[in-house]
């Protein structure tokens, strides 16, 4: 949910020397049965059972694919029950009690270069499917049925963009772990047999461009290297990333493949890393909390499972002069409100900001035009909002709701404090 622009200008962003880093290990994780797009688990554990790290908790039915569930910790199952999600839904879950003991199971180990080297696009795909990793940049797309591609692709973009204040989850990940991100690119581009391989920053990344420039040195031997794209926003929508990389322009709703780009995400592509590498699924993430409410923002590296609360308690809490507090799950620009501080971490769970609840009061749109000349996709969002109020779907669908990528730009602009993207989603779901 967009906050004011009073809150965005006075934002206190994380920079990528943060000086407070600190890994958390819960005692207890809450692992998601259905991840997005997915329902109707098939379990494999059952309470009282043992479990290890990387161990198939049970499989969940997508529309045209399926993704198992993975134990993120080694312990014992507890309980199934449900957790309330990143998106305010409740969701079954099954609670697994930490034994701090890290113990790996069996499916999980080191593969070599040469097998690696050797593997056809299929087996990649379904390695990449098999630890159901997903887009961690938040779209949650599963990346296996990307990299399953049958287009002819020019060039694999990953996008280390970041461009929301407070969001520095992949800058952190990238500076950690530079030389796996570039293997990970090298087996995208195996898989697709693409050519050519691009790393995108943010020219304002100085320390961390330097750092990835030296490490694509050390892979003269394919056309790999490090672009410094505009600082704007949303220059992490990966459209506009695309375009500042390539020049091409990719229409919304167009699959990038057909243009010969395959786009993934910054932690995304490490994910493809440990897959291959290691038979590894994703089982920690980088966790931003942060806000003019929170006494001391700390950037968290934690299990997914993991709760939102833990985390802000590690922070000291909320300010004893915050007030109303509006806690908002992702970005300040995209990102969704929610009255939960419990809150179940998942793959795409990149921060949480606490922030002083200003409630500016809505006034009657004043016609001033400055939404629609600000949307990134050129549509018009005072319209669409009527129409969602009328419920007049034919309208929607003309003035074409479902092209809003949510950007939160428009709320962001709108001299009477309109939350015209809360309209935005409103009418996207009224048409589903």
């Amino acid at each position: 949910m967009i906050q004011t622009n009073k809150q965005i200008a006075n934002y206190k962003n994380i920079s990528e020397d943060f000086e407070r880093m600190e890994h958390v290990e819960p005692e207890r994780v809450h692992i998601a049965l259905n991840p997005p797009r997915c329902k109707d688990c098939e379990t494999y554990v059952e309470v009282g059972d043992t479990v290890a790290i990387g161990q198939t908790l049970g499989v969940s039915q997508g529309p045209f694919f399926k993704l198992p569930v993975y134990s993120t910790v080694s312990g014992t199952v507890e309980a199934f029950t449900k957790k309330v999600m990143p998106g305010g839904e409740e969701d079954d879950v099954v609670v697994i009690k930490n034994d701090f003991k890290d113990t790996m199971h069996e499916s999980v180990g080191e593969r070599s270069d040469e097998e690696i080297n050797a593997m056809s696009q299929q087996e990649i795909v379904d390695i990449v499917g098999d630890k159901a990793l997903t887009g961690l940049g938040g779209a949650a797309f599963p990346t296996h049925i990307k990299m399953g591609t049958d287009k002819p692709i020019d060039v694999v973009i990953v996008n280390g963009v970041e461009c929301e204040p407070y969001l520095n989850s992949d800058y952190v990940l990238m500076q950690e772990r530079p030389e796996d991100m570039f293997k990970g690119l090298r087996y995208a581009m195996q898989a697709v047999s693409a050519p050519r391989g691009v790393v995108a920053v943010k020219e304002t990344k100085k320390k961390l461009l330097a750092m990835l420039k030296e490490e694509a040195a050390k892979h003269s031997d394919l056309d790999i290297s490090v672009v410094e794209v505009e600082d704007f926003y949303p220059q992490g929508w990966e459209i506009a990333t695309f375009k500042s990389v390539t020049g091409i322009d990719v229409p919304v709703g167009t699959l990038p493949m057909e243009y010969g780009i395959l786009g993934l995400n910054s932690s995304t592509i490490i994910g493809v890393y440990d897959a291959l590498k290691y038979n590894m699924p994703v089982i920690d993430r980088y966790v931003t909390i942060n806000g003019d409410a929170i006494k001391q923002p700390t950037m968290f590296k934690t299990r997914i499972g993991a709760s939102t609360k833990h985390l802000l308690d590690k922070s000291g809490g909320f300010k004893e002069d915050a007030g109303d507090v509006n806690i908002v799950m992702g970005g300040p620009m995209m990102g969704q409100s929610t009255p939960y501080e419990d809150i179940t971490i998942t793959q795409t769970t990149a921060s949480l900001l606490a922030l002083r609840d200003e409630n500016p009061v809505e006034e009657p749109c004043v016609r001033c035009g400055s939404c629609v000349y600000s949307c990134p996709v050129d549509i018009q969002p005072v319209q669409i909002m009527n129409a969602y109020k009328k419920g007049d779907k034919k309208a929607l669908e003309q003035l074409e709701v479902n092209k809003c990528i949510e950007c939160g730009i428009c709320s962001y602009v709108c001299t009477s404090k309109i939350h015209l993207t809360d309209y935005m989603r409103k009418g996207k779901n009224f048409l589903r």
